[in-house]
């Protein structure tokens, strides 16, 4: 996982925090890496990167979360990095992929939030049981914007997936509030100010 411990920490080096809790967190990462050759990899304890996608429609009205099948709660896309994964950016396209159905994603490479969180059920990559400490995914979070028309399928890793209004969250956490506010600002850039692309 060289060249992706090094596309993190290029990605994170270089992000642009959107507010000074963001910023916190970028420097916690950035350190963590440093630290850890192997940050990116779940088999790093007690904390490891992750990687998620928002996936929004052109719009930005709608959100796809997926029904964790452990957590038994709505999030967004994503999960662990593996070895075949060269950039952030890829896992959170695999993992998206993976667990929409949706082929054609195209993800925005740079970050849109992170978000720190305990994980109580996160076992190593073998499947043995912790080692009695609190695991922590540092995930790094994504967007991809897809037609109002796309229909996703439901994967072994979650109990669904669907499509939700922007404004009516089901139980939503303050975090994710928070992601989705930033990537409906992006997508509000992207489709129209002055001087995007």
């Amino acid at each position: 996982m060289s060249g992706l411990h090094a596309d993190a920490l290029a990605t994170l080096g270089s992000w642009s925090a959107p507010e000074p809790d963001q910023e916190r967190l970028r420097r916690r990462y950035v350190a963590h890496l440093r630290v850890h050759p192997d940050g990116a990899s779940r088999s790093c304890r007690p904390d490891h990167l992750t990687a998620s996608t928002l996936v929004v429609d052109a719009d930005g009205d709608r959100v796809l979360l997926t029904l964790h099948a452990k957590a038994k709660r709505w999030f967004q896309l994503g999960g662990h990095c593996e070895s075949g994964d060269h950039r952030l950016v890829d896992a959170a396209t695999r993992e998206a992929r993976e667990e929409s159905g949706l082929a054609g994603l195209v993800l925005d490479p740079v970050p849109v939030q992170l978000s720190e969180h305990e994980v109580p059920f996160c076992r190593p990559p073998d499947g043995t049981a912790t080692d009695g400490r609190v695991v922590h995914h540092l995930d790094v979070r994504f967007l991809a914007v897809v037609a109002a028309d796309a229909v996703p399928e439901v994967s072994e890793e979650s109990l669904d997936v669907r499509w939700w209004p922007a404004d009516a969250l089901p139980d939503p956490e303050p975090e994710l509030l928070d992601l989705v506010r930033l990537a409906r600002a992006r997508v509000g850039v992207s489709r129209g100010t002055p001087g995007a692309d």
